[in-house]
């Protein structure tokens, strides 16, 4: 669709460097979309799955992601050797099923997470919907897609109005950096 339109036309030349500018910040929201938790946040975030039901691996994958709102998904990499230090520490067992190990809370395991408020798992991992950082990405997407088609259909004063709108737009994200 890029090609589509003629050479120096619909935004001038500098739209191929608006494109790049657009596929940059998409590449950095998106490492940063699937925020990676550390080894205790996978570990509380088993503990907390266990004391409601036993569950099997990627059941507590799916569990992890659908709770925090898509914005954490610990891989198998990360979770199936929590869970195999966990048996070791004696604080879950594993039992084999229809060809799959569920795993459930011994009685150490449930001491563990005794008065824990699971809810705070997700909420420090930074992985809860309501932390605000799982709409950043999106919002950040959608405004250089919208500047972009201003720079693709727009008339040469409307690419001027939108950069005046881009400009006061970084300057007030800074500023609220710069709040206590």
């Amino acid at each position: 669709m890029r090609n589509s339109y003629p050479a120096g036309g619909f935004g001038g030349p500098n739209i191929e460097g608006m494109w790049q500018a657009v596929e940059e910040l998409r590449s950095k929201f998106e490492k940063r979309a699937g925020t990676r938790a550390g080894r205790g946040e996978v570990r509380s975030a088993i503990l907390a799955l266990l004391a409601e039901r036993p569950m099997h691996g990627y059941q507590m994958i799916g569990e992890i992601e659908e709770r925090s709102g898509g914005s954490w998904k610990p891989s198998a990499g990360s979770v199936y050797p929590t869970l195999q230090l966990l048996v070791d520490e004696g604080f879950i067992s594993a039992e084999e099923s229809n060809g799959r190990k569920i795993y459930s809370l011994t009685e150490a395991g449930r001491e563990e997470v005794a008065g824990a408020d699971a809810s705070a798992i997700w909420e420090e991992s930074g992985a809860a919907p309501t932390a605000g950082f799982a709409a950043l990405p999106k919002a950040g997407i959608e405004l250089a897609q919208a500047a972009a088609q201003v720079g693709r259909t727009g008339s040469p004063k409307q690419v001027q109005d939108a950069v005046k709108v881009l400009d006061e737009a970084r300057r007030r994200l800074y500023s609220i950096l710069a709040q206590d």
